[in-house]
């Protein structure tokens, strides 16, 4: 039919296949295409018989895709057209390209609208987890973890996790003999760290001054010590001793083993302890020897004779 403006481009508008009268039928079934279509009620359309419009609800009346006029239609009786004039608040399918973000209610479009797979890894914000780049190295301390805990999703830092293995095992040995006396005698010389080749070490190194040797980070500590003595007589002793040293003078002895010569020349005295190391300034460690007379303590640059390791088990 006639307007004015521009030609509309949306709605449902369809025009039904010609329909032939029957002599003596008032219903006729309603097609486009061939196919049955069944009109929103009599007002959303508009029929044409004979040449003259008819009124709806009392010319015709629509149940289904059935159109059933007001009386029998006869021979010489003609079915203009039949227009269906759209469904109730049905615009049609949009045109291509017409439908704008902004005319997308937020959150319209649920799970349910996405097809699977078809979110790739480009619609994905940089933050989100995707496992497109590799971590090569070890995480750090505050690298960051998922978790459900009991069904609940969080993130947890890698140092509260990681847990198991040896952080610092180390090994130092004195490079050359010491002379003790018949008292205790610390071993505050001639300490050096372990580089004989096909031995090796774990984390960060020990610190010695004088015989004092210093953590690098606190924890529980397994200490073992092991001197060697040579120079003295039948049924004359030695001693391995380990001590705490607080930094302030006071000093604790962890370990005192003793061992006698018995007709040997030289002997060998093995101490060990677990020491808690709650603070790096003020917990540390010494050796220290002795007997019952003057006595030499053997040691070497190029094997371990007199020697101590230090492994860290775990934190304090």
């Amino acid at each position: 039919m006639p307007y004015i403006g521009k030609t509309p481009t949306v709605g449902n508008f369809q025009v039904c296949d010609a329909i032939s009268v029957v002599n003596g039928q008032a219903a006729y079934t309603l097609q486009v295409g061939g196919v049955n279509v069944a009109p929103e009620s009599a007002n959303h359309m508009l029929v044409s018989l004979n040449g003259i419009l008819q009124k709806p609800g009392s010319s015709f009346t629509i149940s289904g895709s059935t159109i059933t006029f007001a009386s029998n239609l006869a021979t010489g009786d003609v079915i203009d057209f039949v227009t269906l004039l759209g469904n109730v608040l049905d615009i049609g399918q949009p045109s291509d390209d017409t439908v704008k973000t902004a005319s997308i209610q937020a959150d319209a479009i649920t799970e349910a609208k996405i097809a699977d797979d078809a979110v790739e890894s480009e619609h994905l914000n940089d933050n989100v987890i995707s496992g497109q780049t590799e971590l090569a190295t070890a995480p750090a301390d505050t690298d960051e973890f998922l978790i459900s805990d009991a069904g609940t999703l969080k993130r947890i830092d890698y140092s509260l996790i990681k847990g198991g293995g040896i952080e610092v095992a180390d090994n130092w040995r004195l490079s050359a003999n010491y002379t003790i006396d018949s008292s205790e005698t610390d071993l505050d010389s001639n300490w050096e760290r372990v580089d004989t080749t096909g031995q090796g070490f774990i984390g960060t190194a020990m610190s010695q001054s004088s015989g004092l040797f210093t953590f690098p980070s606190t924890g529980i500590y397994f200490i073992s010590f092991d001197i060697q003595y040579y120079g003295a007589d039948n049924n004359d002793y030695g001693r391995a001793v380990i001590v705490h040293n607080n930094g302030s003078g006071t000093k604790t002895h962890l370990t005192d083993n003793r061992a006698h010569y018995q007709d040997q020349e030289r002997i060998a005295i093995h101490a060990q302890c677990l020491f808690d190391c709650q603070n790096t300034s003020t917990d540390k460690i010494e050796f220290f020897g002795g007997g019952n007379r003057s006595s030499t303590v053997s040691g070497s640059t190029n094997k371990n004779e007199t020697n101590v390791v230090f492994i860290r088990l775990g934190d304090t």
